[in-house]
């Protein structure tokens, strides 16, 4: 009986080291890694949007979300001769449903990149782009999404226009 209640002892102190299906821990540097903090079943939505403010004035945004269990790509293309650029100004939109092989395109496109808490650039005068990624286990505020190499960003914008077709 005794080596009973110091087997189930032992257990019960292996169990967080099991894991038992919960949660990673965040990082202690507050960086989160795709593929390594975040898995790719955990991710639920992802927006890559540019705006300039230049001349002519351009906006883009592309949407990977997951809805009702399919994965889903939405596109978003603003154009005008001024700025700030509306909804008003859509000239061009669509959503489709991905098939298995073209959502995992996108999450290769993603892998390795970094995510973080969101923080204000209000000094940085830049177009974008803005990116953000949520994901079961964010906790609502961890998502400003960072590329893991230009190479990584040029293949997701390759993939989206192939997608807009």
């Amino acid at each position: 009986m005794k080596r009973i209640g110091i087997a189930a002892l032992c257990l019960l102190l292996m169990l967080p080291q099991i894991g038992c299906g919960e949660k990673p821990a965040a990082p202690k540097d507050g960086v989160y890694v795709v593929g390594e903090h975040i898995k790719a079943e955990q991710i639920t939505e992802f927006y890559y949007t540019v705006s300039t403010s230049t001349f002519p004035p351009h906006y883009q945004r592309y949407r990977f979300f997951v809805e009702d269990g399919a994965y889903r790509f939405f596109h978003e293309t603003r154009e005008g001769d001024h700025f700030p650029l509306t909804g008003a100004d859509a000239t061009v939109t669509g959503t489709i449903t991905l098939t298995a092989e073209q959502w995992n395109a996108f999450l290769a496109c993603i892998d390795g990149g970094t995510v973080i808490a969101r923080q204000e650039h209000l000094d940085s005068g830049d177009d974008g782009p803005w990116l953000y990624l949520y994901w079961d286990g964010d906790e609502g505020d961890v998502q400003e999404f960072s590329f893991a190499a230009l190479s990584s960003r040029a293949d997701f914008e390759a993939l989206c226009e192939r997608l807009i077709g």
